[in-house]
């Protein structure tokens, strides 16, 4: 599935919420009426739910899945002007999932995905019953170099067409283990070449607020926690996996995934699933 397809799945889904008729794009399969518990994928920066082209799809025969673009991502509202730190996309999924009349779930996060997990399920445990986090944010692990050189105001809006190619190359042709698939890296540029896109990617970037993970008490996730990690991941090492193992109040068992970087979800594509699905079952 190519970009294009998965928005054409979002385009007559969307929910609203912060009371400003914001919009969440979201992209949704799998039986609405059969699994009162689906699960909920939640991506990083710079990516969108297409992050989730070959995971969330396969899960769909036996759960219904969701996958939301964070507001500023994506096919979501990327206008100027609002929060997009961890801690307000916390509140959107609280929104988004109490608009779809959503109560318990299943959380997979990745990168600041996984941040946006790990508050929610720190602080409504009862909605959480799973929680699966890959490479996600902690502690302090973040925000790395990259985003932040994409905070500064006018780095991304001011890039020439080959200055972005280049930099998107780097992060997500250059970024995977072996060969890149050219439907993930054009998918993952796709929705910031817009004048709007790119001014949406400076906030999202500096609004990656380190205090939004050092405040949390992990402690208080009593969900069933599976740390799904690219085990050679530079950005969010393996060593904040194991801190986590231990701080997570529920406990959390490591599944290390070999010959994978930070995009884990596209580097190791079928063990993911196997493992997500091993787990879930």
């Amino acid at each position: 599935m190519d970009h294009t397809e998965w928005t054409d799945r979002q385009d007559e889904r969307s929910v609203t919420v912060d009371g400003e008729a914001r919009r969440v794009a979201y992209y949704d399969a799998g039986d609405a009426d059969g699994d009162d518990r689906p699960v909920v994928f939640l991506h990083g920066i710079p990516t969108w739910s297409f992050l989730w082209r070959d995971v969330a799809p396969a899960l769909a025969d036996d759960y219904r899945v969701l996958a939301p673009d964070l507001l500023g991502y994506g096919n979501s509202a990327n206008a100027d002007a609002f929060d997009r730190s961890i801690r307000a996309q916390e509140a959107m999924l609280d929104a988004f999932l109490d608009g779809l009349g959503v109560d318990a779930v299943t959380l997979v996060g990745h990168d600041i995905g996984g941040g946006v997990a790990s508050r929610f399920a720190a602080h409504q445990p009862e909605r959480v019953a799973n929680l699966v986090l890959s490479n996600a944010v902690a502690y302090d692990s973040w925000p790395v170099e990259f985003v932040n050189d994409l905070s500064i105001p006018g780095a991304v809006s001011r890039m020439s067409s080959d200055e972005f190619e280049a930099a998107f190359d780097f992060a997500f042709a250059d970024g995977v283990h072996g060969d890149a698939d050219p439907d993930f890296v054009e998918g993952m540029k796709a929705p910031w070449r817009s004048e709007a896109g790119r001014v949406s990617l400076e906030r999202c970037a500096v609004a990656t607020n380190t205090s939004h993970t050092t405040e949390l008490d992990y402690s208080n996730i009593t969900a069933d926690t599976l740390l799904l990690w690219g085990a050679d991941d530079v950005m969010q090492p393996v060593e904040y996996a194991e801190r986590l193992a231990d701080d997570v109040g529920g406990g959390a068992e490591i599944v290390e995934l070999g010959d994978a970087y930070h995009w884990v979800v596209e580097d190791r594509t079928e063990t993911y699933v196997d493992a997500l699905r091993d787990f879930l079952d």
